[in-house]
């Protein structure tokens, strides 16, 4: 038996979208090393580094959880993303010879494949499968960006962050007594940096859905309540 029949990754991550077999001869390109939480695995500028990291959570009843991030050249930063186990940070850097374009930080205690760039693309080559995972993980990050790009344009903040709720906790969200845990450790801040809003506005939209019985927050977690009534209210106009 293979790692990845034993192990169920995360749907629509890289790794579920390759067989068993391949996914365990995609590992075996580099060990795992344990990287702890907070630790920088990719930082922004960076033109020599050329590997791409695969994630894996540390146990398999946990999931790995790191952040992509940004900084705007009017000091902001942006949330780019959410990343589990199973997906491909920095695979990028390989395929064009550009500075690395986002920070990625560790939320969670890892284990890390890093993989040379030069074997991680003639990996694709020997395998056209994986070039076609590595394809549909990019047209998934891109359609998540054009949504949230479409969101900053056509919605208030209060549907804006509703939308990126629902999307959180449709891919991370576990069941909880009092709904769903969002399963990504979020502050408002990071909220506002995911939806291009500032805290305050954040601190408005997240009161309007805790009066609407939607969704609290305690420390860093995000509740939602009734997911099926919170996707109703993503489809109010703006």
């Amino acid at each position: 038996m293979t790692f990845s029949d034993a192990y169920t990754w995360p749907a629509g991550t890289f790794m579920a979208g390759l067989d068993p077999v391949l996914g365990d001869r995609f590992m075996a390109l580099s060990p795992a090393t344990l990287r702890r939480a907070g630790h920088i695995l990719i930082r922004q500028g960076d033109k020599k580094d050329k590997h791409v990291f695969l994630l894996r959570s540390v146990e398999p009843r946990h999931n790995a959880l790191v952040k992509v991030t940004a900084d705007l050249e009017n000091g902001e930063q942006a949330l780019l993303g959410i990343r589990v186990s199973g997906d491909l940070v920095g695979e990028m850097a390989p395929l064009r010879e550009l500075p690395r374009t986002a920070t990625v930080s560790l939320c969670s205690d890892c284990r890390v494949h890093a993989i040379p760039g030069a074997e991680f693309t003639a990996f694709l080559s020997r395998y056209p499968s994986a070039w076609q995972a590595v394809a549909r993980l990019m047209a998934d990050r891109l359609d998540w960006a054009n949504r949230r790009r479409a969101d900053m344009t056509g919605y208030s903040v209060e549907i804006r962050l509703a939308h990126v709720l629902v999307e959180l906790a449709e891919h991370h969200g576990a069941p909880c007594p009092e709904g769903v845990d969002l399963g990504v450790p979020l502050t408002q801040v990071e909220l506002g940096r995911l939806i291009g809003a500032k805290e305050d506005a954040v601190n408005k939209a997240m009161r309007r859905l805790r009066d609407e019985g939607l969704a609290v927050t305690v420390y860093r977690r995000v509740i939602l309540l009734d997911l099926p009534k919170l996707r109703n209210f993503c489809n109010q106009s703006r």
